[in-house]
């Protein structure tokens, strides 16, 4: 049995003079993950050029991801330049938003198809997603609202530590009065619950990648699941961008209906096939 509440200690190890964190390994194997998938499809379907040019579209969706997420962070979160050039604050919108547009500025420098890119891009981000937030869990942020049932996790060297102290602070959660400052309080661990449902899509999307619909339609059923995933998670999570006009619903839980419904068009858009837009099925029986 697991202990009530189970008590997180971040993932740290040291190379010579260098610590390393858990978080920084996750983000290294969550694009390693994502080159191995979108290389291995887009040749299995017979796009050579496009599998040779991975490397390099991942290395422009990394630094669009660390700038995005930054630039996210700190003009809708904190509003802080200093955390400009902090090692938190990498937030997983604004990270995706840097991403396309610098893997599109970079595919289109190569002249290469978007749309053949985004196809498999849908597969191998929800595999990337599912590794990727392994590391919020070893470091011990972005998790959950306070919560005493069955896997309760308390992060007492969290990011931040989950003290009410903290909470209060950093979230502006409520509690009791009275209620020790100094207190270490349980949370849902948002971060795992991330994990597993991004193997959910991953498996989702893994299924149906072999699809009728023109190149590009995955990444819009991509969008959909990973708008409804975020938009479940953030009831969840601890918060303090949540608007009273919006019904309490968060930031990242806008952005997520605004995804949603830029996959639904994006699956509308690329579900007809034509002369110069074969199904996907097509492209994999032939190659």
């Amino acid at each position: 049995m697991f202990p009530s509440p189970i008590v997180h200690h971040p993932f740290v190890f040291d190379v010579g003079p260098l610590s390393l964190t858990g978080f920084g390994l996750a983000v290294l194997l969550a694009f390693l993950i994502a080159q191995i998938v979108s290389e291995r499809e887009l040749a299995r379907r017979g796009r050579d050029v496009e599998a040779a040019a991975v490397s390099d579209v991942l290395f422009a969706a990394l630094i669009g991801t660390l700038i995005g997420g930054k630039l996210y962070y700190f003009g809708v979160v904190t509003h802080n330049y200093h955390d400009l050039f902090s090692r938190s604050g990498f937030v997983f919108w604004g990270g995706f938003i840097g991403s396309v547009v610098l893997c599109a500025l970079v595919i289109r420098y190569k002249k290469l198809t978007f749309v053949r890119f985004a196809d498999v891009a849908g597969v191998a981000i929800a595999a990337g997603y599912a590794v990727g937030r392994t590391g919020c869990w070893a470091v011990g942020d972005d998790y959950g609202k306070p919560y005493t049932g069955p896997l309760a996790v308390a992060f007492p060297q969290g990011a931040p530590p989950s003290t009410v102290a903290e909470m209060q602070h950093t979230f502006n959660t409520s509690f009791p009065p009275g209620t020790d400052p100094a207190s270490v309080v349980s949370v849902y661990p948002t971060q795992l619950i991330e994990v597993a449902l991004g193997m959910l899509m991953f498996g989702i999307l893994w299924r149906i990648r072999d699809h009728d619909h023109a190149e590009g339609w995955l990444f819009g059923v991509w969008c959909v699941l990973a708008g409804i995933e975020r938009f479940i998670v953030e009831f969840f999570r601890a918060k303090d961008d949540r608007f009273t006009w919006s019904g309490g619903l968060s930031m990242a839980q806008l952005i997520a209906i605004g995804i949603t419904l830029v996959g639904v068009a994006i699956m509308v858009a690329r579900n007809s096939t034509g002369p110069n837009r074969p199904s996907v099925r097509g492209l994999a029986v032939a190659s």
